[in-house]
């Protein structure tokens, strides 16, 4: 999703980088008998990717709906952009974005329509409102659809739309819910490369997502949720799983030189078929690093050298079986 800026020119931004981002202390929500959330905590700060992981019915959805204004938690403390989104909605609504896993979209409308109206919506200028239309319609890769109904577009270009439509009035906190969803590959990267570039510029990004690859790629910082609650926070680059016993996955281009060489350094493997050999490494990256230099250093054509499944996806499944 690449084109003119959205929110204007190059240069500095149109107001002051915000000096707070989520905030969230023992949130709990219930539905009747239903424990939705139990206890959540959540720091998002400002130029940070926030990843939420969880799995379905963890609590995920519900704890941005409280984040979002739209619902009332029963307990907890919660600021969003410095903000209480139960007593003071309106000022948390003028500076968050929100990109529900299910949006409703004015079907019968243009998709220039559909922003402008939006726009109109967050008291955007009149006369500010089709450049802004346009800027969001070039990032979605949808100007050709400009003029296109809303109910013409495929699931992955609704899906750009309702994406773009959260930055129509220029937010300092943005919440997505699922906002892969639907995307090609191709507009996976690029969704990627443009939260990146939000965070660059200050914003706190909070992004639910079950694709934990792509969310290791872009986050700063995640969030594990479990149960309706909180069973860990970490910087990226400080996942315990990063440390601990990982596997890898080799390849070679001569299979017994491969299978000779670990045995001298006195690895283990079990076998992958065509795909390779699987191979458990305990300390993490630099143990990896090193047993790859001496594959090479014994003369091992290598071919593939790669984790299976990331630090993101293995400290996750290690906290929650911690917490069963």
């Amino acid at each position: 999703m690449t084109g003119p800026d959205v929110l204007g020119p190059p240069g500095p931004r149109p107001f002051a980088a915000p000096t707070n981002g989520v905030h969230a202390r023992g949130i709990r929500r219930s539905f009747g008998p239903v424990h939705a959330v139990q206890g959540i905590d959540l720091d998002a700060p400002p130029g940070h990717v926030t990843a939420l992981v969880g799995p379905n019915g963890a609590g995920k959805t519900t704890v941005l709906l409280v984040l979002a204004t739209l619902l009332k938690p029963d307990a907890g403390e919660v600021r969003v952009g410095g903000f209480d989104p139960v007593t003071q909605a309106g000022e948390v609504r003028a500076r968050m974005g929100w990109s529900p896993d299910v949006f409703g979209l004015y079907d019968n409308l243009t998709c220039r329509e559909y922003l402008e109206v939006m726009a109109a919506a967050y008291s955007v200028p009149k006369r500010a409102r089709p450049d802004r239309a346009a800027a969001l319609l070039h990032l979605a890769r949808l100007p050709e659809k400009a003029d296109a109904p809303v109910h013409s577009l495929s699931r992955g270009q609704k899906q750009r739309l309702g994406l773009v439509r959260s930055l129509v009035h220029d937010p300092s906190v943005l919440l997505l819910d699922e906002p892969a969803s639907g995307l090609d590959p191709r507009s996976r990267v690029e969704l990627r490369d443009l939260l990146r570039r939000l965070a660059g510029e200050g914003r706190a990004v909070v992004v639910s997502s079950h694709i934990l690859s792509d969310l290791e790629e872009v986050a700063d910082r995640v969030v594990f949720v479990d149960a309706g609650r909180t069973v860990g926070q970490h910087a990226i680059g400080e996942l315990p799983a990063a440390r601990s016993i990982r596997k890898y996955r080799l390849r070679a281009l001569d299979g017994p030189a491969l299978r000779d060489a670990l045995e001298r350094a006195g690895v283990g493997w079990v076998e992958a078929g065509h795909a390779g050999l699987d191979v458990e490494v305990l300390g993490g990256e630099p143990s990896a690093a090193r047993l790859l230099a001496e594959l090479v250093a014994a003369g091992v054509a290598v071919t593939a050298f790669a984790p299976l499944g990331g630090a993101l996806e293995a400290t996750y499944l290690d906290l929650v079986e911690g917490q069963r």
